[in-house]
């Protein structure tokens, strides 16, 4: 059985496609509240610099005395206004002299200041509002509140993106705290199962010997039987061990490599050769024995699952700061690169027999356990793949 994980996947392509949909959908609206407030804030400016001109083209031909608190009004008027704009304004006259509007006085104490917003406004591609006399030119600079505005995207992007990785990661580890809990839950009952029966098969061996003495035909049945019992009852220890803290004692990794070797050897097709290199000096590291040995055997009998009965399996063991790299490799079908992870995902499996759960207790138990790494380094089909196990030294 294989799960389906395609599901899965389509789920997660149309979340991300809503949120981009929600993004750029706010990122438009933005843009246009942002335009839409330029193009009001410039109709601003050129309302008022339409009416400056106004006042000294009339200036310039001359007003009765009459009309001197006319004048003063309006003057007062069109500074209350200017004043009450929130655009940075540069005011250019037909000679080109600058001046600057809703500007600190520190700034304008800096003769270059003006000429060099000025010319930042040109080199951007925009175009200065024209008028005539005292404000031949007019450039309207950015106004704060349409900076903000053009932020907010981003912001609100951030906002999103920081509050859904939030809850995948929340989600995510309470589903795997359900998972191992599980995982654990199961592997102790099944523990717990088989002691009962195992006792009751010790029990019955231990009488067999007693009726077979001096029959060696039977005395052998029985040896087997002895050591098959010992083999389901390392099955049981190693299964009550899953869930809990075991207990990591250093050891020479090829001599444990060589030990599972053996037993494996013994059991596999004829046409199937073993060869694990020696890597010429002693390497420790922290294992327990019995799940590492579960480790080396679930890789192992995945590589011959995937050879039909004939082919090459091969280890090769190296260090490198401080950790011990093991190098598994078979001649088998090959695993697709887009299985690689999926392969130690629980239930995922392409057998017509077994749960899928073997590579993903090995990545349970190189992982959690040993604080290593176990992935597929490499695969060519029907000609090397190779699985990688890294643990610590130390």
């Amino acid at each position: 059985p294989m799960f389906d994980y395609t599901k899965n996947f389509y789920w997660k392509i149309l979340l991300v496609v809503i949120g981009a949909f929600i993004l750029i959908a706010t990122v438009m609206y933005s843009n246009f509240l942002a335009n839409s407030l330029k193009e009001n804030e410039e109709k601003n400016i050129a309302l008022y610099t339409d009416a400056l001109d106004r006042l000294v083209k009339n200036q310039s031909n001359g007003f009765d005395q009459s009309d001197d608190i006319v004048v003063s009004e309006y003057l007062q008027f069109l500074e209350t206004v200017r004043d009450s704009l929130p655009l940075r304004v540069i005011a250019e006259d037909e000679s080109g002299a600058l001046e600057g509007i809703n500007f600190s006085p520190d700034d304008l104490k800096d003769p270059n200041f003006l000429k060099a917003l000025k010319k930042e406004f040109l080199d951007s591609g925009r175009q200065p509002i024209k008028g005539n006399g005292y404000t031949a030119k007019v450039y309207c600079l950015n106004s704060p509140l349409l900076g903000y505005i053009k932020l907010f995207p981003i912001i609100q992007g951030l906002l999103i993106g920081s509050y859904i990785a939030l809850g995948y990661f929340l989600f995510s580890a309470s589903r795997r705290s359900e998972q191992s809990r599980v995982w654990a839950g199961m592997a102790k009952e099944t523990a717990h199962q088989l002691g009962t029966p195992i006792s009751a098969i010790v029990g019955w061996i231990e009488y067999l010997k007693e009726t077979a003495q001096g029959d060696e035909a039977q005395m052998e049945v029985v040896n087997e039987l002895t050591k098959d019992v010992g083999r389901l009852e390392l099955v049981a220890d190693r299964f009550s061990k899953i869930g809990s803290d075991p207990v990591l004692t250093d050891a020479n990794i090829y001599d444990e490599l060589l030990e599972a070797r053996d037993y494996l050897q013994r059991r596999s097709p004829r046409k199937v050769t073993f060869d694990f290199v020696d890597p010429g000096k002693k390497i420790m590291a922290p294992i327990n024995k019995h799940l590492f040995h579960w480790v080396i055997e679930n890789v192992v009998r995945n590589s011959l699952d995937a050879m039909d009965g004939k082919g090459h399996i091969s280890c090769r063991m190296y260090t490198q700061a401080q950790e011990v790299f093991i190098e598994l490799s078979d001649t088998g079908h090959g695993i697709p690169t887009n299985k690689f992870k999926t392969i130690f995902r629980p239930g995922y499996s392409t057998k017509k027999r077994g749960w899928g759960l073997g590579l993903s207790l090995t990545k349970r138990i190189i992982e959690e356990y040993h604080k290593g790494k176990i992935y597929v380094k490499s695969s060519k089909p029907n000609e090397e793949t190779i699985f990688c196990i890294i643990l610590p030294t130390q």
